[in-house]
């Protein structure tokens, strides 16, 4: 199976059965997320060295108003779409295969960690897999050490505070924080 099948094969049927092609698929795109990644956080890049290699790894370009501060980690890179003035802080985590879509002038602060796979829970499927996308509007600002998991859509504007676990959809306009997330206030 190609990349762009299973990005498009993950779109509607985003169980993934352990072995499976599409398994297979994400472990032979993960071999090359870590080559880029260990090049990306290897040793100093200006910041157009550091875009032209986030453009390699996503496969997409990204423009000149992208930032990245390494260490930078992702187990796929083929699945992440950033907008324009997205800014990535260090340390941060993204586990991409059911798709990250970053929308324009979004922040994300330190160690943040976007996790878009589950496993099965039931104990004799459990290294199989369930691939949801992670949405963030326009304008988000995820806070350092927050976790976003799979499924959960950020709207416009919306603040998620440091250390938040984000699981369910935030409107925009709202901050959200705590473990599990909840509406604080509206901006």
């Amino acid at each position: 199976m190609k990349t762009e099948e299973y990005i498009e094969k993950i779109k509607t049927d985003n169980y993934i059965i352990a072995n499976s092609e599409a398994h297979l698929c994400m472990h032979k795109v993960a071999d090359e997320a870590r080559r880029i990644t260990a090049e990306i956080n290897g040793r100093y890049h200006t910041m157009a060295e550091l875009q032209a290699l986030f453009s390699q790894l996503t496969g997409k370009n990204v423009d000149g108003t992208f930032g990245l501060f390494p260490p930078f980690y992702t187990d796929f890179g083929k699945n992440i779409t950033v907008g324009e003035n997205v800014f990535i802080n260090s340390g941060c985590c993204f586990q991409d295969q059911g798709g990250i879509f970053i929308g324009d002038g979004s922040l994300i602060g330190h160690q943040a960690v976007l996790a878009t796979l589950n496993h099965d829970l039931i104990p004799e499927n459990r290294k199989n897999m369930i691939a949801r996308p992670i949405i963030l509007g326009k304008n988000v600002w995820i806070g350092a050490h927050a976790t976003i998991l799979g499924g959960v859509t950020i709207g416009d504007n919306a603040v998620i505070a440091a250390g938040a676990v984000v699981t369910k959809d935030v409107p925009e306009n709202a901050v959200a924080a705590g473990v599990p997330a909840k509406i604080i206030k509206t901006i």
